[in-house]
């Protein structure tokens, strides 16, 4: 038989937190983001989940290919726009929207002999200094587009950098509101922690909202507020079972390098899961893990194929066999959610949920 870790991918939830994000934007439309393969997940495993948004939105014209292939005939939209002019082709054979942010997708565009016109959502930067146009120079952007036999319908996007922290989308959304005033066109500003945390300032308000993370189960905002707070479900279950169980004396090590050390007789478990699997190597000791659904910590430096859990909080009887899970809901119901698991590792839960190796089976639950 296989090893027995597994990744569950859970519909429900998915269809869950979609409706969570539509409640606090109920006048928008949402466009579903499933960039970097549905942020681990895989698009044809949460599109089941997620049909019920307005678009998809990602990056990759292979991903938008896999989605039409399952029939979507809705909204597709390329966040970062094409790479190269040959790319054009495939947006209109596919009737995908994509994102214009420099001179020189305009330039293709220019270039580009269509007998369909294309939709673009022309990006701004207003204080994120990534992609997009700055303010003084966006509306020259729109006015070359607009002129553009190529181009249809305009709609107007940026992205906030800090609306998950103190700082907030004020000053950006004073920039991009007095940029594109009296411009033509549907626009979107929120991204998961737009919406939850700035969707109700009227000023925020768009015709397009896109959440990403929150629609699988992390909170854009951890620490501050969990997934709980913010009402969602985790949507990827990573589970493992305990292989080997060791009785250790007081001053026994555990793994690589002994990084731990027991200070008092103890009993620990030895799970089919490690760094090629996809958990973090740097996970310290006291990560937190749930064996048959009761918290309890990792031990030691985690390996390629293993690592070792402490059994002390846990029933005499769990030991071989038991289910552990690594991240997401045991399948007694108890839960850990991904963010917890992420800031032990000093990291974010996208980072664990894109990082899942493909030696891992997956389930849609």
């Amino acid at each position: 038989m296989p090893r027995p870790i597994q990744a569950f991918v859970h519909t429900d939830a998915l269809r869950h937190n979609l409706a969570r994000m539509r409640a606090s934007a109920p006048d928008a439309r949402a466009w579903a983001v499933v960039k970097a393969n549905a942020y681990g997940h895989g698009i044809e495993r949460v599109f089941e989940g997620l049909r019920g948004a307005d678009g998809f939105a990602l990056l990759d014209l292979d991903e938008a290919q896999r989605l039409r292939s399952l029939g979507w005939r809705g909204p597709v939209w390329l966040l970062e726009g094409v790479f190269e002019m040959r790319d054009l082709e495939l947006c209109s054979r596919l009737d995908l929207w994509h994102t214009v942010h420099c001179d020189e997708q305009v330039d293709m565009l220019s270039a580009h002999k269509t007998q369909v016109p294309h939709r673009i959502f022309l990006k701004m930067n207003s204080g994120m200094n990534r992609l997009g146009f700055t303010p003084t120079r966006f509306r020259s952007a729109w006015t070359r587009l607009n002129q553009l036999p190529q181009v249809d319908e305009i709609s107007l996007v940026t992205h906030f950098s800090d609306a998950d922290g103190a700082k907030g989308v004020a000053e950006q959304m004073r920039v991009f509101a007095k940029t594109t005033e009296d411009l033509p066109g549907e626009r979107t500003t929120c991204n998961s922690a737009g919406l939850l945390r700035h969707a109700r300032d009227v000023s925020v308000a768009a015709d397009w909202v896109r959440p990403g993370i929150a629609l699988y189960g992390s909170s854009p905002d951890f620490p501050e507020r969990n997934m709980t707070q913010w009402g969602l479900q985790p949507t990827l279950s990573l589970r493992s079972r305990i292989i080997a169980t060791q009785d250790l004396q007081a001053g026994d090590t555990v793994g690589y390098g002994s990084t731990f050390t027991a200070e008092a007789s103890m009993r620990i478990g030895i799970v089919a899961c490690g760094y090629a699997d996809g958990y973090p190597r740097h996970c310290p000791t006291g990560t937190p893990v749930l064996v048959d659904g009761v918290r309890t910590r990792t031990l030691g430096r985690v390996s390629m194929d293993m690592i070792a859990v402490d059994l002390t909080p846990c029933d005499k009887a769990m030991g071989y066999g038991s289910e552990v899970t690594l991240w997401g809901k045991s399948s007694n119901g108890g839960v850990l959610p991904i963010d917890d698991v992420a800031h032990a590792a000093g990291t974010v839960g996208y980072e664990l949920m894109c990082a899942v190796s493909s030696r891992v089976g997956f389930t849609q639950d």
